[in-house]
């Protein structure tokens, strides 16, 4: 079993938001590794360092969250996955072209399951119901 996850789900997990505390329930009952991509990575970084900008994170906050963030990749509990980004970004072209017209997707939320399609992922985390259905009918599984 492959889980891929989504930069909302890492938000969620690493950070502080509305769905923090079912990421962090989830975590604490499923042991598995998680699996990211380098695109992921940088997004949740950027992700946290925006908040910060933008107040929505005390000051501090982003570099805290990141610490729990890295030393998760550095202990295992976290696989930056290596992936063929022109690999990923022509499945995102393919799905793109499948579903973004009658569905509306966003390039990132494409990108992302484009990501957990190439990594093998039967399942994906995300807390953005669009993405969801995208990656449901994808066939990856989705618990949250």
């Amino acid at each position: 079993m492959v889980i891929a996850c989504d930069t909302s789900f890492l938000f969620s997990l690493y950070g502080s938001d509305a769905h923090s505390p079912k990421a962090v329930e989830w975590s604490a009952q499923n042991k598995r590794v998680l699996y990211i991509n380098s695109l992921t990575h940088f997004e949740f970084g950027n992700a946290v360092r925006f908040a910060e900008y933008g107040k929505l994170l005390p000051l501090g906050a982003a570099s805290r969250y990141l610490a729990g963030f890295e030393a998760a990749i550095a202990q295992g509990r976290l696989i930056v996955a290596i992936s063929n980004l022109a690999d990923v970004v022509d499945e995102a072209r393919r799905l793109s072209a499948a579903r973004t017209v009658s569905e509306g997707h966003r390039g990132f939320d494409i990108l992302h399951v484009a990501s957990a399609l190439k990594m093998k992922a039967t399942h994906f985390l995300t807390f953005d119901r669009n993405q969801k259905k995208l990656a449901e009918s994808e066939g990856l599984k989705v618990p949250l």
